[in-house]
């Protein structure tokens, strides 16, 4: 997708408030050689964790690969960073502020109407595009139920096997919310239990209302205009 929702690297990291005490107050002078080192094993560290698209946590990273370089935790993080923006088109964000968790949003431009992804999750990604269209042009948030029924027009049935998907339901509830690409919210004094699914801080950050309703103008053949409030909302997001 062309319009890329761009977001702040962590190139100035610091530690937050109340990890101060990870922070020795003599700093200790390490080597090039050594800090290059741990920017490697960070790295590898991240790319492996990221395989299942499953949030990183920030005391991970300090216990298996920082350890004892604490000192120079914001250089060998801006390193890794950039890193992985050059070499591999990955950027790391952090999508929670309070928990201190991470993820990695391929930062590398793609054609107009690409899904997130490619490879052997394309299909998958191209669900999770089709359903983070029409949570967008419903509103913002839609009712499980409306979520089935409209997969259900679409021959995606939830209680069933699919062929592509294995199992829908679990796939979208668990899956994409895992992986932060969708959340969801319970409805209160509904049975019984309801929820609702809004967008996630991995799709805030890997597309954009844009690209979503340019996917759907494409799709059903019209001008992305033909929507005029969620065409306002879109190019408000973009500036």
């Amino acid at each position: 997708m062309s319009q890329r929702k761009r977001s702040k690297g962590l190139g100035c990291s610091q530690l937050p408030d109340g990890e101060d005490d990870f922070i020795p107050t003599q700093v200790e002078r390490r080597s090039q050689e050594q800090v290059n080192q741990k920017v490697s094993e960070l790295v590898q560290f991240l790319l492996v964790k990221d395989q299942k698209k499953i949030p990183i946590k920030r005391a991970d990273i300090l216990k298996n690969i920082i350890r004892e370089y604490r000192d120079v935790y914001s250089e060998i993080i801006k390193r890794a960073d950039r890193t992985l923006q050059e070499v591999f088109g990955l950027q790391l964000v952090e999508i929670d502020v309070k928990r201190h968790m991470y993820i990695l949003i391929n930062n590398l431009p793609c054609a107009e109407g690409e899904h997130l992804c490619g490879g052997k999750e394309k299909e998958k990604m191209g669900l999770l595009l089709v359903i983070l269209s029409f949570i967008f042009m419903k509103g913002n948030s839609v009712k499980d139920s409306a979520l089935w029924e409209f997969l259900h027009q679409l021959r995606v049935y939830p209680g069933k096997q699919h062929s592509v998907f294995g199992d829908v339901r679990k796939l979208v509830t668990e899956e994409f919310v895992r992986q932060k690409y969708l959340e969801t919210t319970a409805i209160p004094l509904t049975d019984p239990p309801e929820f609702k699914f809004q967008w996630g801080p991995r799709a805030e950050n890997e597309t954009s209302k844009k690209d979503v309703l340019n996917f759907v103008a494409k799709m059903q053949g019209k001008d992305p205009k033909f929507w005029a409030s969620q065409y306002s909302e879109a190019n408000k997001a973009t500036t």
